[in-house]
């Protein structure tokens, strides 16, 4: 009873009054690759990497910082490895190598941006039978892979899927400096024909996350691994999950990997509105142990040729998933960014202030210490703000840091409004000024997202009178808008 009267007091909330922004809250988007749907739209290098440069700006303007890249699509890649052939969304032709490693290219704009990227691997499934990759999988492995139908998946209940899934997640993390692993379809396929109690399911599938686990985390433990769970754990006792959720129909014990530190994040594909949605976000909400749960949202949805939902129902979902301090992912990005009935309006305006990803208090690490010798130069127009390295002890590859800037001392850089930049890399910052009195702060942060204390600095120039939206338009280099919500 208490969970419903939560629930009737966030929607009444939401049609009163827009959710106050917070400082820390992932914004996600799903970049599917699979048949280039949502990119590549072509097969050449130039183009391909201006199309994505197009989408990244696009995604960063509507404040979102964090890009799930799809990069294993079905055992097949979008990055140079032994281990599977390439995917023909990239040359074309399944197995031929691109002139170019895409992943890397992603990674490296998503950081310029101030973005998280995750290496999105589709595990289960490995595509047609007959295809480039299943077929590849099946000549090395001939026991391993099960045919339902036409398609290719391989079997969770045999311990080399395990193995082959954590090596593989053990060569991106190797290679490459993204932020997150993101398992998709971690779980039995709907059409299997389990022979197994689900308990015993469930402990196959655990297993295999296990694996991945440990292998992550044994190369960087401060990469964040996460899974794309059914959107309804199980039944609840008021609402049932019409024989469709992650725990019983596939053996998915996502909240329990939450529980026992075997995931640091969720993202539920949470496809549905009204009552099939509020109280199965509040459940994953009381179930999430302290870390990140961020509902997938179903914008394509929206669009005519889906269910054609008013635009009203993702954007009240956006209103209480904020009230509930739960993040937001659009699937999938290119219903998004063609602003499918004002979404990508109505976001530009829900997320104008910048948001930090939460950090992963859970990994126990201390923050780093403050910046030192924070110094300003003007020169022409331009505030140069630098500093000194911060000192970590966390382990991690290097630390970030972030701006704020403020019309009074002492910058209050726990109101997110102040925020003006975030998880730079370099030592300095360039601000343009129009002569108006500003302050401002930059912290370290490590990878684990721990923030030291403020470092503070006044200066004489801030741009536009101190309009801070204006002044991140001029540091991020694009032209943000301030968009009206579409109210219904």
């Amino acid at each position: 009873m208490k969970t419903i009267i939560h629930i009737f007091v966030l929607l009444a909330l939401v049609l009163s009054a827009k959710a106050s922004t917070p400082k820390h809250e992932v914004r996600a988007v799903w970049l599917t690759t699979i048949g280039g749907i949502d990119w590549p739209h072509s097969y050449s290098t130039t183009t391909q990497q201006r199309e994505l440069i197009t989408i990244l700006d696009q995604l960063q303007q509507a404040g979102i910082n964090t890009v799930l890249i799809q990069t294993r699509v079905r055992a097949t890649t979008i990055f140079p490895t032994n281990i599977e052939p390439w995917d023909g969304c990239i040359t074309g032709h399944p197995g031929r190598a691109a002139s170019y490693d895409p992943l890397q290219f992603c990674i490296n704009e998503c950081h310029k941006r101030g973005m998280e990227c995750h290496a999105w691997i589709v595990t289960i499934p490995v595509g047609k039978w007959n295809g480039t990759g299943c077929k590849q999988l099946r000549q090395k492995f001939p026991s391993l892979i099960r045919k339902i139908g036409d398609e290719g998946y391989m079997n969770p209940e045999m311990p080399q899927t395990g193995d082959y899934l954590a090596q593989f997640c053990a060569e991106v993390t190797s290679r490459y400096d993204v932020d997150g692993i993101h398992l998709d379809y971690i779980r039995y396929p709907e059409t299997w024909k389990l022979k197994v109690s689900r308990t015993q399911g469930r402990q196959y599938i655990t297993d295999i996350v296990r694996k991945i686990n440990r292998a992550v985390k044994g190369l960087k433990p401060w990469i964040k691994l996460s899974c794309s769970p059914i959107g309804k754990y199980d039944d609840l006792t008021r609402y049932k999950s019409s024989g469709w959720n992650a725990n019983t129909t596939v053996c998915q014990d996502a909240q329990g990997w939450l529980r026992d530190g075997l995931m640091d994040a969720l993202f539920p594909m949470m496809y549905f509105q009204g009552n099939n949605f509020f109280p199965f976000a509040v459940d994953w909400l009381e179930h999430s142990y302290g870390r990140m749960v961020v509902p997938g949202l179903a914008v394509y949805m929206m669009h005519p040729r889906e269910k054609n939902w008013n635009l009203d129902v993702i954007t009240r979902e956006m209103n209480v998933l904020r009230d509930l301090g739960l993040g937001h992912t659009f699937f999938r990005s290119k219903f998004f960014t063609d602003n499918t009935k004002g979404i990508y309006d109505f976001t530009c305006d829900f997320n104008m202030v910048p948001a930090l990803i939460p950090p992963m208090t859970w990994a126990g690490k201390q923050a780093p210490s403050a910046v030192n010798h924070l110094q300003l130069k003007r020169v022409l127009s331009n505030d140069i703000i630098s500093w000194q390295k911060a000192t970590d002890n966390s382990g991690a590859d290097y630390l970030l840091y972030n701006v704020y800037a403020s019309e009074t001392l002492p910058v209050d850089i726990n109101n997110p409004e102040n925020l003006i930049a975030t998880r730079q890399r370099e030592l300095s910052i360039t601000i343009p000024h129009k002569g108006h009195t500003m302050y401002y702060a930059v912290t370290a942060m490590n990878r684990y997202g721990m923030e030291s204390e403020a470092a503070c600095i006044p200066t004489t120039a801030a741009p536009n009178g101190g309009k801070l939206y204006d002044f991140r338009e001029l540091i991020m280099g694009n032209k943000l808008k301030k968009y009206k919500s579409t109210k219904k």
